[in-house]
């Protein structure tokens, strides 16, 4: 079902505007490209399984929003109805056997924009070398696959294919931050003297909004990179010289392969295993522009493509300021629980196990409310540091998120927003804050905070937690999680202001 919230444009903008489908508009890229063609002129449908996530971003009230999943055949051919260029943005890099999930998602995708007479697709692929698929990473190979997919389509497709993309809240920056920032000396593999193209997120939204008013005639795959080519190790030494630190001292060795580098990777940096152990292995491969036609169908920014050391200014002062748009975290996992919080134990069986609390403050609801929609991150969890840090490391041990995820924004959250371990659910400014456990557990978890007036003035902090087990391990897990949602409540008539 398509709901249409048209906004402030006049009708006729509305009635001529081509209209862009875009997928994985909660994304890193999706959430950032809407804005930049809505400020362009065009008509923007999103397609999203949860239209909730989209409630507290500020274009909400301008786009079409499509309820749907690409793996849903009847669904995608609702949600192509009168599009002009589809722009698919999703890849389900975190889930087991992603490459098979990407080519059935791609070839549904493919057939609902041929049956609605789309005219044209955009994909964001990866850069890649020029050789067989089969001996790429599992990571390129699957995003070179659903390339191909689409210019088989008979839909005219653009494939723009970039390497490192370098913005505040990227996977890949957030891990090149991490391991430079922490990391003085290094044992390094070999590949960190592998070529890469970097490119700004800036001058990448540029090409894909570029790419929808291109001519029916071009269907091809475009690289596109920024004016620098580097090593991975130039790419941290550099780094560290933008952001202050002294030079850091890399030892590489032959032996540290990707498997294990991701190893490294989930414990130095906030990206997890599952997600950083395929960006790893597609370092192995140089990745720079092999052609560069783009120049002779997209002109450049008015100010240029962006160069690396600028990216990374940019990216560290937007995340000093707290002005992070999007994060890689902002995709939940395709296989996350969408069901919302049970409210009834039958639900699981009768075995949902509940424990509520409440405190009473001499604090104003208001002020009690910033500091319920300000935990986690740097902020921390106010009760028990150290027992939510070994927590965290414990998660982070079996590839679970743990505590580095932090938060987007360090005062706001929205619905979607990764928080530490958890995922938020529902929010009602002034009031609740339910969140849903990703860390990994026998079973599934929320936690909700509310605030409320009390009878005699001040404010009442409310907290319930559920856990639904799964199997004997979940119902073992039970006594300790019980312990810890006690801990997030005990210190809170001390720290609430």
């Amino acid at each position: 079902m398509i709901v249409t919230n048209s906004g402030d444009r006049p009708s006729d903008v509305r009635r001529t505007a081509p209209l862009c489908l875009v997928t994985g508009a909660t994304g890193y890229i999706g959430g950032r490209l809407v804005p930049a063609l809505l400020a362009q002129g065009y008509r923007v449908r999103c397609l999203v399984r949860n239209p909730g996530k989209l409630r507290g971003v500020p274009w909400a009230d301008q786009v079409e929003v499509a309820a749907g999943n690409v793996l849903d055949a009847d669904e995608m051919r609702s949600a192509c109805v009168d599009v002009d260029v589809v722009y698919y943005l999703v890849h389900s890099l975190a889930e087991r056997g992603f490459a098979s999930v990407d080519r059935r998602a791609a070839l549904i995708t493919a057939e609902a924009a041929r049956t609605a007479s789309v005219g044209r697709i955009v994909y964001l692929g990866g850069l890649h070398p020029d050789t067989d698929s089969r001996e790429l990473s599992d990571h390129l190979g699957s995003r070179a696959e659903v390339g191909e997919i689409f210019l088989r389509s008979g839909v005219p497709t653009v494939v723009l294919q970039a390497a490192v993309i370098i913005g505040s809240g990227s996977a890949s920056f957030e891990m090149l931050r991490y391991l430079t920032e922490r990391l003085p000396v290094m044992v390094t593999p070999s590949w960190v003297r592998n070529r890469v193209q970097p490119i700004a997120v800036r001058d990448v939204l540029h090409y894909l909004v570029a790419a929808a008013g291109l001519p029916a005639g071009v269907s091809r795959t475009l690289d596109i990179g920024g004016p620098d080519v580097l090593t991975y190790r130039e790419m941290m030494q550099r780094f560290a010289s933008v952001a202050g630190l002294p030079r850091r001292r890399m030892l590489p060795v032959g032996v540290l392969t990707p498997k294990l580098s991701s190893h490294w990777v989930n414990i130095v940096t906030p990206v997890p295993r599952s997600v950083g152990a395929p960006l790893i292995e597609s370092l192995v491969h140089e990745v720079v522009c092999r052609e560069h036609d783009i120049d002779r169908l997209v002109a450049p920014p008015p100010e240029g493509l962006t160069d690396y050391e600028t990216s990374i200014r940019l990216a560290l002062a937007k995340i000093g300021r707290g002005e992070v748009e999007t994060r890689w975290s902002d995709a939940s996992p395709a296989d996350a629980p969408s069901d919302p919080l049970p409210s009834d134990p039958d639900w699981s069986g009768g075995s949902a196990y509940t424990d509520v609390r409440e405190r009473t403050t001499a604090a104003d609801p208001a002020r009690l409310w910033r500091v319920v929609e300000g935990i986690g991150g740097e902020n921390g969890w106010y009760s028990f540091p150290l027992a939510w840090a070994a927590r965290g490391w414990m998660d982070r041990l079996v590839a679970g998120p743990g505590l580095k995820r932090g938060r987007r924004h360090p005062d706001e959250l929205r619905v979607g927003d990764a928080l530490d371990w958890w995922r938020v659910e529902a929010l009602e400014e002034g009031r609740l804050l339910r969140l849903r456990a990703e860390m990994k557990v026998p079973g599934r978890a929320w936690l909700e905070l509310g605030v409320r007036t009390g009878d005699t003035g001040g404010a009442v902090y409310h907290q319930r937690a559920i856990f639904l087990p799964r199997g004997l391990a979940g119902h073992l897990y039970c006594g300790a999680w019980h312990r810890s949602t006690a801990w997030s409540s005990a210190a809170w008539p001390a720290t609430s202001p």
